[in-house]
């Protein structure tokens, strides 16, 4: 019984060593800045008033153009899947970037939001066509925006304003620049594990910066 218990092990474990490791490729390193030095969006209003800034953030960023009434599909994806489960964590948020003259729309969207979850996190920015077309562009994707100014990908910005993706999806074989919020299926098995990869990237930044900064303070003792 022992032997074949130890031939089960040595025969079984490489296969599952294997099978977890090619399982998800980016849990294993760092997510890839796919563009460097995304346009900021300081000075920008917000429906709170609130100054609103991508620096030091993790920000999930939409463009959900000037008729948000049809676009609620996105703003209850994403609320569900994504801003529910990471909202909390440090410097996390969420922006929208829409068109002057939407502040209604947006009000009315965050109102059927509210009750879900807080969404103090979740900041509705309005800027003029040509700043959110601008901020768009150099975002340097393979998408467009439509005629109102919106698109359904979704893109991950880190706290240096850079864009984070994936070089190569297991899906396309091209860079995966946005995540499609109409498709639970990419929200779930892609957006929600390469937050996580980001999220866990700046946690070991933390975590080493901090053993640094007090290994002199250990070494004077």
């Amino acid at each position: 019984m022992r032997k074949y218990i130890v031939l089960g092990v040595l025969f079984v474990l490489p296969i599952v060593v294997y099978l977890f490791f090619a399982s998800g490729v980016n849990n294993f390193g760092k997510l890839p800045i796919l563009t460097k030095g995304v346009e900021n969006i300081e000075g920008l209003h917000e429906l709170d008033n609130k100054d609103v800034d991508l620096k030091e953030k993790i920000t999930i960023l939409v463009f959900l153009g000037s008729e948000l009434s049809s676009k609620k599909l996105n703003a209850f994806n994403l609320n569900q899947k994504i801003y529910k489960r990471f909202n909390g964590f440090e410097d996390f948020q969420f922006v929208s970037l829409l068109p002057e003259g939407t502040e209604e729309q947006a009000t009315e969207i965050k109102n059927e939001l509210n009750p879900l979850t807080d969404v103090s996190n979740w900041h509705f920015v309005f800027a003029s066509e040509e700043k959110i077309k601008s901020v768009f562009e150099s975002l340097k994707t393979s998408h467009s925006l439509s005629d109102e100014l919106y698109t359904p990908y979704t893109f991950i910005i880190d706290r240096e304003v850079n864009l984070r993706g994936r070089k190569k999806d297991d899906d396309t074989k091209k860079e995966l620049y946005g995540y499609d919020a109409t498709s639970v299926a990419v929200i779930n098995n892609k957006m929600i594990d390469d937050i996580k990869v980001l999220l866990a990237e700046y946690r070991l930044a933390k975590k080493s910066n901090n053993k640094t900064d007090a290994e002199p303070q250990k070494n004077k003792k």
